[in-house]
């Protein structure tokens, strides 16, 4: 019996290239559309405010966070080929119609079709790696898959999208629509559809399941909690790019890069660009997720989650203090070491909260974090940035508010371990 990296067939291996390139163009695009959408047009911008822009990402984030559950049952019934060629038809259209759009009805509906197709995309992946893997090379398997991610959204834009920013930035969102679209080829001359489970549940099954956990409060009210941590991470790919390009100084940042390139190339001229706060943020958790995890192998969940989202409030935090380029750099990486360490222990607060013959739908609801965390996440971070940056010039009292947020979540999180499972407390 082959070991390792020799034990996986053909279709893992499409898997993790889909999964690679769809996760690569998608934070590629990510890693800079807020800050191309509210550029005025004489920069090459479309030039919308960024409380429209807000709206824009409060509505296709959610999106790809609700519609695997739909998706997943879809690509049960219908099989994973099938969803798949839908899936990139409609991803690489969204990316292609977006870089061709300047209205903002135009570009709404075109990343909203973008986020349909990466939210059918999601669970077919996940699905495929589960059933080409068995208990013995599972763990690998999905350490492969996530490491193929993070991988993805650190070289499109550390390699990619500073290039294809100066030939224009719609050249970015057709990088997207390519390295989506050829995807389409792989499904059909390469991916095999993988075994069905043999039970296969329909979309009426699907809404009864989400009706069933949605009427258990304690797992409703532990999602609504931690949710708040993720209106932080959010920010990210909104305020956090905005702050950047309005606010700091990044050449201490460049000299130290360009002394370091220097050794290798003549006269460097690299610069810290808004498409670096996702490299950092994916180089970060490349570097440091296996020691973190290692680390925190065999402690309690709800401690290990609070000091996880203790760190990211951390990071933000440096943010309100100081606009040095490498405390700017430092806040990046100590919030990034927050959600490495806060979101494993979650899912597996989740498994421990959950009823004992329920836990695996339990865990398939869990992402619910994600829509109500860039829901919200998205219209706050844009009207308060420009109600306390732009207007107020108070970029402190911005970051001190998403702060003050933080603090809530791990509030909350204490209170309800205390006084809502009571007697049952998993920490």
């Amino acid at each position: 019996m082959k070991k390792g990296f020799g034990s996986f067939g053909k279709s893992f291996w499409t898997a993790i290239t889909m999964e690679f390139f769809e996760r690569g163009s998608y934070y590629g695009v990510m890693s800079v559309l807020s800050v191309y959408l509210v550029l005025s047009t004489d920069q090459g911008g479309l030039g919308f405010t960024k409380e429209k822009v807000g709206i824009i990402k409060s509505v296709i984030t959610p999106l790809l966070y609700i519609l695997p559950i739909v998706a997943g049952a879809i690509a049960d019934r219908f099989g994973y080929r099938k969803t798949l060629f839908f899936a990139f038809a409609v991803m690489s259209s969204g990316y292609f119609l977006t870089s061709i759009s300047t209205s903002y009805s135009a570009v709404f509906l075109s990343l909203t079709l973008m986020a349909i197709g990466a939210g059918t995309f999601k669970p077919i992946i996940s699905g495929t790696i589960a059933r080409t893997t068995n208990e013995s090379n599972s763990s690998l398997g999905f350490g492969i898959y996530y490491w193929s991610i993070n991988l993805g959204a650190f070289l499109f834009p550390l390699l990619l999208v500073p290039y294809l920013k100066s030939l224009g930035w719609n050249y970015i969102l057709l990088m997207a629509a390519f390295g989506t679209g050829w995807l389409l080829f792989l499904n059909f001359f390469v991916f095999r559809e993988p075994a069905r489970p043999q039970s296969q549940k329909n979309l009426v099954q699907v809404f009864a399941d989400m009706l069933l956990v949605l009427k258990d409060y304690k797992f409703i009210l532990t999602i609504v909690i931690y949710s708040g941590f993720w209106i932080l991470y959010f920010q990210m790919y909104d305020s956090v790019l905005w702050f950047l390009k309005e606010r700091i100084d990044m050449t201490p940042v460049n000299n130290a890069v360009n002394s370091f390139l220097a050794i290798f190339v003549d006269n460097p001229s690299w610069r810290f660009d808004a498409e670096h706060v996702t490299v950092v943020n994916a180089g970060t958790i490349i570097l440091l997720q296996l020691i973190v995890s290692a680390i925190l192998k065999n402690a309690k969940p709800l401690p290990t989650m609070i000091v996880g989202i203790s760190f990211g409030t951390l990071g933000l935090g440096l943010l309100a203090i100081s606009t040095y380029a490498w405390v700017f750099i430092l806040g990046l990486v100590i919030f990034t070491i927050g959600e490495m360490t806060a979101h494993p222990k979650f899912i597996s607060y989740i498994g421990l909260i959950a009823p004992q013959d329920k836990k695996a739908l339990y865990l398939g609801y869990s992402f619910l974090y994600g829509v109500i965390g860039s829901g919200i996440g998205g219209v706050l971070g844009a009207f308060a940035y420009v109600k306390f940056v732009t207007n107020m010039n108070r970029p402190e009292l911005f970051w001190l508010m998403f702060c003050g947020i933080g603090v809530l979540t791990i509030i909350g999180l204490i209170l309800f371990n205390r006084f809502v499972l009571k007697g049952s407390k998993p920490s």
